[in-house]
C-alpha cells in the first residue's frame, strides 16, 4: 500500500477524535490543574430499577458460571464449548447491555461491568467473548449511531448471536491512516463491494455479525474514507484463513478474515461515508470499561489466593504473611485491588449518569487497570513461589489445589495492548490533556499556520495564561483543614490538589521548552499521563471509601485503611514519576536505539541462536480470492 506521511496519520487521527467538550470532566479538569472533586463526590449512584435488574441478573450469572462453565476444560481444549455459549445466550448474557425492546436486558454499565468482572475471574476466555461482542463489536455501534431500521434488524440478532469488530489488519495496528481494505460502491449505489484482509478479528471465527472498517474510495462527488458497516459473516467472499492461538486466552476465538468481493448492502452503512474511526473511538469511550473490569476481577481473586495460601505456608517458623517481604507484596495487591474496583466503578456510573464527559476517565481506568492489573499478577505468581510458575493441572495431578496462578499471568497480559497498548493509550490521553493549550496556542507551533494566524493564537494564548498560571501557584491542597470530611484521608485530597497543579504547571513547562516537538518527547507524556492515573485512581478510592464509610460504617473502617495504604502507595510513586520528567534518560536510548536500528551493536548478538521459524516479519495481505480452507464456524 502507499506510505503515509507522518502528518497525513496525524490528520486522521485528529478528524476522528471528538473535538468538543460538551460535558464536564474530571480528568479533563485535574490535568489542568482542577481539582473538580464536586465532579464525583457524593459518589454516584445506580437507580433502584438498576439495581433490582442487574443484582437478579448477577445472581443467575454467578449460578451458571458455578454449575456449567469449567475453566478447566476451556484451557486444556482452548475452545469454549458450544454448551457454555447455549447457556449463556439463553441467560441473556449476549444481550447484556441491549435494550429489552430489542430482545436485551437493558443492563447499565456499573452492572455489565460488574458482570464482566465476574465472568472474568472464572474463565478471561469467556469475559473476552463477551466483551468483544458488546463492547466493540455490533450492539454498542448500532445502539449509538444506528438507524432505527438497523436497530431493528441488528439488535435483536446480537443479543442471541455472537459479533466481532474488526478494524486491524496485517500491516496497520493504531494507525489507521494505512487501513487497506476497501469498500467500493456499485455503479447502481445499492450496495459495496469489500476487499481485504482483517487481523486479530476477536470472535471472528465464531460471529455471525461482524463489524467491518474499510476505506471507501474519494471522488468528486464523496470524500470518501473509513467507513464502517455491518456485515454478514456468512456472506459469499469471506474467508476465515486462520484461528489464531496465543500466549494466553487459549479459548478465544480469533482468526485472519479475508474478504473478497464481498457484497455489502448500502443500508448495512454505519453513519456516513468516512465517519468509521469517529464511531470506533466513540464505541471506545465506554467499551474500554471492560478491560478494567476484568483486570478488577482478577486483582480481588488474587487477593483471595494470596490471603489464603500465605496462612497456609510457612517459612522459617512463621505464616509467610509475617514476612515483611511477602507482607509488602499482599499490601500491594489489597490496596490496589481496592483502587481498581473504585476507579471502574466510579467511571461506570458516571457513564450512566451521562451527565459527564468520561472519554478520559475510561482511557484511565483501561490503562492503569491493565497495567496495574499485571503487577498484580505477578506479585501473586512470586508470592505462589515455584507453585506459582507450575500449572493447575499439574497442581491438581499431585493432590494439591489447582490455582491458575501461570494462567492468569498469561491470560492478562494481553490487558496492555488490547484495544489499544500502553503506548497508545499514553498519546491518546495526554492528546486529550494538553487540548486546551493546543485549542488557544495550537497554531504558534503549528509549522503550516499563517503568521495571521500565529499572531492570533499569540494573542489568544497570551489571555488564557494570564488568567490560568497564576491559579496554579496555590490552592486547597495547602489549606490543612481542606476536604476535613474525608476524615484521616483528608490529607491524600490535598495531596492530590496539589499535586494536579503540579502536574498542570509541568505540562506548561514541557510545551513552553519543547513547542512543536512536544508531540515526540513521548517518556514525558507518558509520564504525565501516569501522574494523572495515579491522581484519579486516588480520588476514585478516597470517594468510594467514604461513600462506604456512610452506608456501612465497619465495612466503611476496612475501606478507609485500603484507601489510606493505596493513596500513600501511590504519593511514592507519583513523586518518583515527577522527578522522571525532568530526570531521565529519554534522550540517551533515543541514540543507543538509533545506533541499534542502524546494526551498530550487532557484535553483542553473538553466541545466541535464533530459534524463530523461517517467514515474513508481516505476512503478505494482498487483495484478491483465498487460497485458503475457512475455519468458520458456528456455534449450534
Amino acid at each position: 500500500m502507499a506510505l503515509v506521511t507522518e502528518r497525513e496519520a496525524r490528520k486522521v487521527a485528529e478528524e476522528a477524535r471528538e473535538s468538543e467538550w460538551r460535558k464536564p470532566s474530571f480528568a479533563k479538569e485535574l490535568f489542568l490543574g482542577r481539582f473538580r472533586l464536586d465532579l464525583i463526590h457524593p459518589y454516584p449512584r445506580p437507580s433502584a430499577d438498576d439495581v433490582a435488574r442487574g443484582e437478579e441478573f448477577l445472581a443467575r450469572l454467578r449460578q451458571f458460571l458455578e454449575a456449567k462453565v469449567d475453566p478447566t476444560v476451556i484451557e486444556r481444549d482452548a475452545r469454549i464449548p458450544d454448551e457454555v455459549i447455549h447457556g449463556l445466550r439463553d441467560l441473556g448474557a449476549l444481550g447484556m447491555k441491549i435494550d429489552p425492546e430489542y430482545g436485551g436486558l437493558g443492563l447499565s454499565q456499573y452492572y455489565y461491568n460488574r458482570a464482566l468482572m465476574l465472568v472474568g475471574s472464572v474463565s478471561p476466555a469467556v469475559g473476552a467473548l463477551l466483551s468483544a461482542h458488546q463492547s466493540i463489536g455490533v450492539p454498542q455501534p448500532v445502539k449509538l449511531f444506528g438507524t432505527p431500521e438497523q436497530k431493528r434488524e441488528f439488535l435483536p440478532r446480537a443479543a442471541r448471536g455472537i459479533t466481532a469488530f474488526l478494524l486491524t489488519e496485517p500491516d496497520v495496528g493504531s494507525d489507521p491512516a494505512r487501513l487497506a481494505t476497501t469498500a467500493v460502491p456499485t455503479e447502481d449505489g445499492e450496495a459495496y463491494l469489500l476487499d481485504g484482509v482483517k487481523l486479530w478479528t476477536t470472535n471472528g471465527v465464531v460471529a455471525d455479525l461482524v463489524v467491518v472498517m474499510a476505506r471507501v474510495p474519494k471522488t468528486a462527488d464523496n470524500k470518501g474514507g473509513i467507513t464502517a458497516f455491518v456485515v454478514e459473516a456468512d456472506s459469499p467472499g469471506i474467508t476465515v484463513e486462520n484461528r489464531n492461538a496465543f500466549m494466553g486466552l487459549r479459548g478465544i476465538e480469533n482468526g485472519v478474515t479475508r474478504f473478497h468481493q464481498v457484497r455489502v448492502p448500502a443500508a448495512n452503512r454505519i453513519g456516513p461515508e468516512g465517519a468509521g474511526l469517529k464511531i470506533a473511538l466513540t464505541t471506545l469511550n465506554t467499551g474500554r470499561l471492560s478491560l478494567p473490569a476484568m483486570c478488577a476481577g482478577h486483582a480481588k481473586w488474587s487477593l483471595r489466593v494470596a490471603r489464603e495460601w500465605s496462612a497456609e505456608r510457612e517459612q522459617w517458623g512463621l505464616p509467610i504473611s509475617e514476612h515483611e517481604a511477602i507482607a509488602g507484596k499482599i499490601g500491594f495487591i489489597a490496596a490496589t485491588a481496592f483502587a481498581l474496583e473504585a476507579v471502574l466503578d466510579l467511571a461506570g456510573l458516571m457513564a450512566d449518569e451521562d451527565r459527564r464527559d468520561i472519554r478520559i476517565e475510561a482511557a484511565l481506568a483501561k490503562l492503569y487497570g491493565s497495567e496495574m492489573g499485571w503487577r498484580v499478577a505477578d506479585e501473586l505468581v512470586q508470592i505462589r513461589g515455584g507453585r506459582g510458575y507450575e500449572t493447575a493441572a499439574s497442581l491438581a495431578a499431585r493432590g494439591e489445589r489447582g490455582i491458575p496462578a501461570e494462567q492468569m499471568l498469561r491470560d492478562t497480559r494481553i490487558n496492555r495492548i488490547f484495544e489499544g497498548s500502553t503506548e497508545i493509550m499514553h498519546l491518546l490521553i495526554a492528546r486529550e490533556a494538553v487540548d486546551a493549550h493546543l485549542s488557544v496556542a495550537g497554531d504558534i507551533i503549528d509549522p503550516e499556520a499563517t503568521m495571521s494566524q500565529k499572531r492570533k493564537a499569540a494573542v489568544d494564548a497570551g489571555g488564557f495564561y494570564a488568567k490560568w498560571l497564576p491559579k496554579l501557584v496555590a490552592g486547597a491542597g495547602h489549606v490543612p483543614t481542606s476536604y476535613k470530611e474525608f476524615g484521616d484521608l483528608a490529607g491524600h485530597l490535598r495531596y492530590v490538589e496539589r499535586a494536579s497543579r503540579k502536574l498542570a504547571r509541568s505540562t506548561f513547562y514541557g510545551m513552553a521548552r519543547w513547542q512543536g516537538r512536544m508531540e515526540r518527547k513521548q517518556g514525558f507524556l507518558g509520564r504525565i499521563v501516569d501522574i494523572g492515573a495515579e491522581l484519579f485512581a486516588m480520588s476514585a478510592s478516597c470517594v468510594r471509601a467514604e461513600q462506604l464509610r456512610q452506608r456501612d460504617p465497619e465495612q466503611g473502617e476496612s475501606a478507609y485503611a485500603l484507601a489510606d495504604l493505596f493513596c500513600r502507595q501511590a504519593r511514592v510513586r507519583c513523586d518518583e514519576l515527577f522527578g522522571r520528567l525532568w530526570t531521565n534518560t529519554d534522550s540517551l536510548d533515543t541514540k543507543i536505539t538509533q545506533q541499534v536500528a542502524a546494526g551498530r551493536h550487532r557484535w553483542l548478538e553473538d553466541g545466541v541462536l535464533d530459534p524463530s521459524t523461517p517467514g515474513a516479519w508481516i505476512a503478505a495481505a494482498d487483495p484478491g480470492p483465498t487460497k485458503a480452507e475457512n475455519v468458520h464456524r458456528t456455534v449450534t
